[in-house]
């Protein structure tokens, strides 16, 4: 993985100005290894990794038993991706990582309540998209496609193989396409992503770019970022995200208010 060091807000906008078509992910700490909500959940609670497909397929059979009370669509209960996808949107730990095409939703999610240095990874899905796995390539990103009938519970759910998988359900919720946001599946919940793309790898062409973030940029670009338009209130367009935003409102009206009277 290359990492590449970030001291200002203009040498953020200069490196991922060169990421063209990549995906980012933003992450509030540095330290903590790129796996999804399932995978941390699992690893804190169930040290028997035997069990974890079991218990996954328990959690979504559940939800898809209940959840239609709650919805006058059910088919969306229908396709596994998205069921999995409704039930991350409503806070249920999944195997989904949530990535989006923008740097700067990446930027404010790392940022938005950092109090040290934080992160924004750059995944190289330009390359990825006609790229299989070195141990099969037969297994195309289109060959594996989760939105397809059988293919969860025969590459994702048996957690066995080392392959991730990115993009977006055939139906998006109001939020992903607020953030402009994507899907990485990964084929083992035991692996951060920069292991399972070992998989992928060749030499000299980097797919996963660390952004680390100094705490010093964070002023700089939340102020930016409300100037793009980039807050809760956009991102989660309903009265949770505007709420959250009322954070922000709060900082950057109170800091100025604090300038003028130093």
């Amino acid at each position: 993985m290359k990492i590449i060091y970030i001291h200002s807000w203009a040498e953020f906008l200069h490196h991922t100005s060169q990421l063209d078509q990549w995906a980012f992910r933003g992450q509030l700490r540095a330290d903590l290894p790129l796996l999804s909500s399932l995978s941390r959940r699992l690893s804190r609670f169930c040290e028997n990794q035997q069990l974890w497909p079991l218990l996954e397929r328990r959690t979504l059979r559940v939800f898809r038993r209940k959840a239609h009370v709650y919805l006058s669509d059910k088919n969306l209960l229908n396709n596994d991706l998205r069921c999995i996808a409704m039930m991350q949107h409503h806070g249920s730990a999944t195997r989904l990582l949530d990535f989006t095409k923008s740097p700067f939703v990446a930027a404010f999610f790392a940022l938005e309540s950092a109090h040290n240095d934080s992160v924004v990874y750059a995944l190289n899905t330009p390359v990825l998209w006609h790229r299989a796995p070195n141990f099969d390539r037969t297994l195309t990103r289109q060959s594996i496609d989760p939105r397809v009938s059988q293919n969860f519970e025969k590459y994702f759910f048996n957690n066995q193989l080392p392959l991730i998988w990115f993009g977006e359900p055939s139906e998006m919720d109001q939020r992903l396409i607020a953030q402009s946001g994507l899907f990485v599946v990964p084929g083992q919940l035991g692996k951060p992503l920069d292991e399972l793309l070992d998989s992928y790898r060749v030499e000299g062409e980097p797919l996963l770019v660390q952004l680390l973030l100094d705490k010093s940029v964070r002023q700089e670009a939340m102020k930016e970022l409300y100037r793009m338009n980039i807050t809760y209130a956009s991102l989660w367009p309903d009265l949770e995200g505007l709420s959250r935003s009322m954070n922000q409102e709060l900082e950057l009206i109170w800091q100025p208010l604090i300038d003028e009277f130093l």
